[in-house]
């Protein structure tokens, strides 16, 4: 009986991981995006139908959930296949989903935009770093699964990302819809109640990793 529930639990320690693993991002150095072919066509976003939700979370179990609105951006497709793309995300517009006390909700929005000189560099800062940019530099099926490949740049910092997605593409749109994948925030100096750079916070420390699922729609 000991060896079946020990083999039980392995399995579902094993299945775990494993999925861990095919969600996980890929961090890496920036690499810079070729060239767009010459016969490229540029796809515009359509940031009324774009979004990133994002879900950050305390070591506790608690956490919060919102989303971030896309700014702008393109995406180059060359013989129905992405090649490329860029997009400017709006930080200005972090929005908290989970809380509905409009104190509650304001106090954590603000806090995260950096509101005060008091918190303005705790997360994302965003009087001084109004956006973030995305930038695609290849598209490619990795094992059945198509993974995209870019640099993400959040307050001036920029590093290379991988992760699974969507990409559907159209003679008339481009949708690229990402599974959710986490980063590692502290890359991108967001430090806040970070356990791995401020020691003996006790239960007021804050995971280093976000999660993120984002869907962009661009129409030729």
């Amino acid at each position: 009986m000991k060896k079946n529930v020990f083999a039980l639990v392995a399995l579902a320690a094993l299945s775990l991981t494993a999925c861990k693993k095919e969600n996980a991002t890929v961090e890496t150095d920036a690499v810079e995006a070729d060239a767009p072919a010459a016969d490229a066509v540029t796809y515009n976003a359509v940031a009324a139908e774009s979004k990133i939700d994002w879900i950050g979370s305390k070591v506790s179990g608690d956490q919060h959930a919102g989303t971030i609105a896309l700014k702008e951006g393109m995406v180059m497709v060359a013989n129905n296949m992405v090649t490329g793309g860029k997009f400017t995300i709006d930080m200005n517009t972090i929005t908290v989903t989970d809380i509905t006390d409009a104190e509650k909700k304001a106090g954590l929005e603000g806090h995260l935009k950096g509101a005060t000189a008091e918190n303005a560099d705790h997360f994302f800062n965003v009087s001084k770093f109004p956006t973030a940019t995305f930038e695609i530099t290849k598209v490619a099926d990795e094992n059945g699964k198509q993974m995209v490949e870019g640099n993400l740049t959040i307050k001036e910092a920029t590093h290379g990302i991988k992760f699974p997605a969507t990409v559907t593409v159209t003679e008339g749109d481009v949708t690229i819809a990402s599974d959710e994948f986490e980063i590692d925030r502290t890359k991108w100096a967001v430090n806040y109640n970070s356990g791995s750079i401020v020691k003996d916070l006790g239960d007021k420390v804050i995971n280093d990793n976000i999660k993120l699922k984002f869907v962009v729609k661009a129409t030729k």
